[in-house]
């Protein structure tokens, strides 16, 4: 990059001016906040979140595989994540001209951007994806099967998708859209939730013995840095300092707070009071539900599908936990993978330009059609729920071979993974 002087950088950031290279300064400022926004959406936001639903025993060994995750995934991002992701590869998966960032200069550009902060952003993707899977297999998983699943499943599952999706892959082609990860996050995390869950089997007490929260004042204070964070997630795959990164931050907030009122009120209705566990789920659920829609719908449609968030995750939690019996313990795939599925088929009626107050911005074609958009939504929420499944099955089956079991023992489990696992505990009384 050229050198510029001060006052010039200052105003190519202010005023959105290109520098001589074709760098932008206002795009790369708010690309710098948005990554450091997304990774604050793992950490600390969904460890603290999560932390607090599990019970005391647990607190640290949630807070552990967060970080642990974080770590990882940001390792296997750098040597192969990033080139299968986007690299030129074929219609299915990227290929290896980019391991170790192979051919990335300082001044390298991505769009106006740096394509290292280009990296460093979808890295942070790459991170909080494996992590939500978490909440499935909370309380019981061995970690060392939490470490090498997640290993597994970003090479075999994340990695994949996303090049479908964002990479130029064969979802890209067939015209789905997926502004900032309802498919290639949360209907991939979702979905290995629930397979998770069901493969691992339920917690010992499991439905019959009540597993409340051990610290509510831990989770609404990550619910808060996730709706924070959430910004720079929806905001930031913008891409740029426009109207379309604050169009989407403007829809996601409408959206989360739609979600969350519209839980509450089932609840209250359905169990006679409101809880705060409630309202901060249905703020997830909101939030999940618009991002792939987040760049496409305006304020009034984000609206819509914040109460339709709210209501329809709500009755799958019942669902899988009280008709299905499956013990995803906080929630992951009624919330993510629910939310990501309703999420991305109402992009295709929202983004119309033909609703009037409830239209959006199109999808960038001419002659936009609700139901040519629809089938492709279809088409790709359909595949990536049925190769994640797929894959995750296989993969937790395998992992258990390698670690002679994905499940602790029962004595372990009922002591709690703090200390059997790590040797500490989250409270000193």
């Amino acid at each position: 990059m050229k050198k510029i002087s001060v006052l010039a950088a200052l105003m190519g950031m202010s005023f959105g001016v290109m520098a001589d290279d074709g760098l932008s300064g206002a795009n790369t400022a708010w690309m710098l906040t948005a990554t450091a926004l997304v990774l604050f959406m793992t950490l600390p936001g969904l460890s603290l979140f999560y932390a607090g639903l599990v019970r005391s025993k647990n607190v640290l060994s949630v807070l552990m595989q967060c970080f642990a995750i974080a770590c990882v995934a940001s390792l296997l991002w750098l040597i192969v994540g990033y080139s299968l992701s986007f690299g030129e590869g074929s219609a299915w998966v990227g290929d290896f001209s980019r391991v170790f960032m192979d051919g990335m200069q300082r001044d390298s550009l991505s769009g106006d951007i740096p394509e290292s902060l280009f990296f460093m952003f979808q890295m942070t993707f790459a991170i909080i994806t494996p992590a939500l899977i978490v909440g499935a297999f909370a309380e019981r998983m061995k970690f060392s099967s939490v470490l090498i699943f997640s290993v597994l499943w970003s090479l075999a599952v994340y990695f994949p998708v996303c090049h479908w999706v964002w990479g130029g892959g064969w979802m890209s082609e067939l015209g789905v859209v997926d502004f900032a990860g309802g498919i290639v996050v949360h209907i991939t995390a979702g979905v290995a939730a629930l397979v998770a869950a069901m493969v691992i089997g339920n917690r010992k007490g499991f439905p019959t013995t009540a597993m409340p929260p051990h610290n509510m004042t831990m989770t609404i204070t990550g619910a808060g840095m996730l709706w924070v964070g959430w910004f720079g997630f929806n905001g930031g795959s913008a891409l740029a300092a426009n109207g379309d990164a604050a169009m989407a931050m403007t829809v996601t907030h409408i959206s989360a707070a739609a979600g969350s009122l519209a839980w509450v009120i089932m609840e209250w209705i359905k169990f006679g009071k409101p809880s705060v566990l409630g309202i901060v789920t249905g703020m997830v659920a909101g939030l999940g539900t618009i991002t792939p829609a987040s760049g496409f719908v305006g304020p009034a449609g984000a609206l819509v599908i914040g109460i339709l968030a709210g209501i329809i995750c709500f009755y799958m939690t019942q669902i899988v936990k009280r008709t299905w019996k499956i013990d995803d313990s906080l929630d992951v795939f009624p919330v993510h993978g629910i939310g990501g599925v309703l999420g991305s088929l109402l992009v295709a009626v929202f983004a119309s330009p033909d609703l009037g107050i409830f239209s959006g911005f199109g999808t960038g074609m001419e002659n936009y059609s609700i139901l040519a958009q629809l089938k492709a939504q279809v088409i790709g929420v359909v595949v990536a729920f049925v190769y994640t499944a797929v894959l995750t099955f296989v993969l937790l089956k395998l992992t258990s071979v390698l670690t002679g079991g994905i499940r602790v023992s029962a004595e372990t489990e009922t002591a709690g993974l703090d200390i059997t696992s790590h040797e500490e505990s989250g409270y000193k009384f």
